[in-house]
């Protein structure tokens, strides 16, 4: 066991090795002189790296998956240009002895592949740097440019998207977490491969030079030094220098192409073969006007008839394939609902209990609720119950989904207990992208609303999705529109899904940890349906019930003195005030509230009726739910909680009044938690 955790050990030291070590070497090749075999050797390692590299961005799915590029296009630069110093060395040192004196690789360029002719050879190592330098480098650089600026702009807009699929429960806590790594590390990708882009950018200059730097380094030192003519110097290093710009550009090329290709590539889990034959040829007519056209270019007398009429056939011939495989049936779409068997004679089993939360659909919004094709929207509803019951604290009830052919067939509707509370239209095929109050510019787009929050949207392309984050919008898929706004109304209404069977399961559950305070409490003190309209009380007003033990206690230290769900709902609100406020302002030190000013106060104490009424003229009550909207927005402008602060007596009545102000929560003096320091922020009048 020792022996196989020092080998471990071992092996893991030597991998950690690796780079370290190259980049030594390539060191070693700029001052220590190589013999030809190991620059042959060198060269075919370099031109074999680089096609490996070209090939991996080609295969690769997501250009994240090969998040290391930038690196690795660092390294084999140096190493080239490293190459390039230590050829150099022998080009000039030995350059007289002839044309193989560099080894045999640059021989073989400098004479086979340019024919022995120096000047074909400046020829097309001057196409060849004007291909890698003005085309494909160029081009790269500028797109890795806006690549990295775009990607920047779009983060917030993709974040904002994360927080909205969380808040939805359609993902979890550690696939949000993930979802961020994966934005922070696309955003550092792209913002590498702007800076590494101009790495090769460099290395073409610096090929150009090298080239010249050599010519007339080789002239001089061969006919001062070595006594050799003009047209034989000429001859020897021109030759070999070429061949050595030759080595080094087609790797650079290679390199270029691949960084061209990584930073145009779509993110999507596909490699770029499939997404070419995909989107290329997706559609039969594109191949009958390409063989119609190549065709008659082939009738044309002079033309090489064989070569343009075969490739013709061979076009007519796929897309007429394209065209019967388009024509095959697609296999029908099964009814997300069963139908109901019928029975021969009536019962009370055909009388069907009101659906506590239902759902229905329009025909086209049937794939999205189909259980047999994996609908998306079904596993949105249950992250929603998910999260509603651990945010409220019981079990929320399941959702029943069913098709109405009376819906138009993109609507679907939302109903509690049988009433509808809630009803919309999506496109299946679109996205969402919602305006979240600052955006950089407009989408093109259907205009609409969010049917959750009522905020400016418009529903998009798929393929406008990326503008669209990048402008600042928050884009959700169809499925997460129905879900949230499934979500909103449910939160919403919670003190409905809350009945006497729901506060049974929750004393049940109590009495496993706590049996002598559930037997205090119920039913000696309390009845089953005093307790549930406390519940029921706290949840309209957005409170938590999770705490249950608390509450129960509290239940049972004040259930002796009253039984009136009104007046415990607002001993429960006091016990639990330190959570309350908490949901509100967090863990600040400070609360930020707003007051009624002493002469509204002293009105509206004088004025309580017996159960926490108030009576005050109608011009009042809009006058002062004017003012109360408005510092509710100026305080949510400025990113802080909006806070109403009153006394216990008129607490009841300005909930119910104020109910529809935005994000305004309305706490009594009492509820305060001791520790918590007030600042006041304004008095209304």
């Amino acid at each position: 066991m020792a022996d196989s955790n020092k080998n471990e050990y071992v092996a893991d030291i030597l991998r950690g090795l690796g780079l370290p070590i190259l980049v030594l070497a390539m060191l070693a090749m700029m001052l220590v002189p190589l013999p030809p075999l190991a620059l042959d050797i060198l060269f075919t390692f370099n031109i074999a790296l680089s096609v490996a590299i070209l090939l991996t961005t080609i295969y690769v799915g997501r250009p994240l998956e090969f998040a290391v590029f930038p690196t690795v296009l660092l390294v084999v630069t140096l190493l080239r240009l490293a190459l390039n110093i230590a050829s150099t060395r022998v080009v000039l040192l030995n350059g007289h002895t002839g044309t193989s004196a560099a080894g045999k690789v640059i021989e073989a360029f400098g004479d086979f592949v340019v024919g022995g002719s120096y000047a074909v050879g400046l020829v097309i190592f001057a196409i060849l740097v004007i291909i890698n330098f003005v085309v494909v480098t160029k081009g790269a650089g500028r797109v890795s440019e806006v690549s990295a600026r775009f990607t920047l702009d779009a983060m917030p807009g993709k974040q904002m998207a994360i927080d909205a699929d969380l808040n939805a429960g359609v993902i979890d806590q550690d696939v949000a977490r993930k979802r961020r790594a994966e934005i922070g590390e696309e955003a550092d990708f792209y913002g590498s491969m702007d800076g590494a882009s101009k790495f090769v950018r460099g290395d073409a200059i610096a090929g150009i030079l090298i080239l010249f730097i050599n010519i007339i380094g080789g002239l001089i030192i061969g006919t001062t030094q070595h006594d050799m003519t003009m047209s034989a110097a000429g001859h020897n290093y021109t030759l070999l220098t070429i061949g050595d710009g030759l080595v080094a550009q087609v790797p650079s090329l290679l390199l270029s192409t691949a960084v061209a290709i990584i930073v145009t590539r779509v993110t999507r889990s596909q490699d770029m073969g499939k997404q070419v034959l995909s989107q290329l040829f997706s559609d039969h007519r594109t191949l009958v006007v390409t063989a119609a056209i190549i065709g008659a270019l082939g009738l044309v007398p002079g033309m090489p008839n064989f070569a343009f009429l075969t490739l013709a056939l061979l076009c007519g011939f796929a897309a007429y394939r394209m065209a019967r495989r388009s024509k095959q049936a697609p296999p029908t779409v099964q009814d997300a609902v069963e139908p109901e068997t019928a029975l021969p004679e009536l019962s009370w089993q055909d009388v069907d209990p009101v659906d506590l939360v239902g759902l229905e659909v329009g025909y086209r919004l049937i794939p999205l609720v189909d259980r047999q094709r994996n609908g998306a929207l079904v596993a949105r509803i249950k992250g929603v119950r998910k999260k509603l019951t651990e945010e409220l604290g019981f079990l929320i009830s399941p959702v029943h989904i069913r098709d109405n052919l009376d819906l138009a067939p993109n609507a679907y509707r939302i109903s509690l207990a049988g009433v509808s509370i809630g009803e919309s239209e999506i496109q299946v095929d679109k996205d969402l992208a919602i305006n979240p109050g600052q955006v950089f510019g407009k989408i093109d787009g259907t205009p609409t609303e969010d049917p959750a929050f009522g905020l400016e949207a418009y529903w998009i392309d798929s393929a406008q999705r990326e503008e669209a984050q990048m402008l600042g919008y928050t884009v959700v898929d169809p499925a997460t529109v129905v879900a949230t706004h499934l979500s909103q109304l449910l939160q919403s209404n919670a003190h409905e899904l809350l009945g006497h069977e729901e506060c049974q399961q929750l004393m049940d559950r109590l009495a496993n940890v706590s049996p002598k305070l559930v037997e205090e409490l119920t039913p000696k003190l309390l009845p089953m349906s005093v307790i549930t309209r406390v519940l029921q009380n706290l949840l309209e007003e957005h409170i938590s019930i999770r705490n249950i033990r608390k509450i129960a206690e509290t239940l049972a230290e004040h259930g002796t003195r009253s039984q009136d769900p009104d007046a415990l709902s607002a001993v429960v609100r006091v016990a639990l005030g330190r959570s309350i406020v908490q949901s509100v302002a967090g863990t600040r030190a400070e609360l930020p509230v707003l007051t009624l000013e002493p002469e509204l106060e002293r009105i509206l104490n004088e004025s309580a009726q017996e159960g926490g009424n108030v009576g005050l003229e109608p011009a009042m009550v809009e006058r002062l739910h004017r003012t109360l909207s408005e510092k509710a927005q100026s305080q949510e402008i400025a990113g802080e909680p909006a806070v109403l602060l009153v006394a216990p007596q008129v607490r009841p009545w300005m909930s119910r009044m104020m109910r529809n102000i935005r994000n305004l929560t309305v706490l009594a003096y009492n509820e305060v938690p001791d520790d918590k320091r007030i600042q006041m922020v304004a008095a209304v009048s």
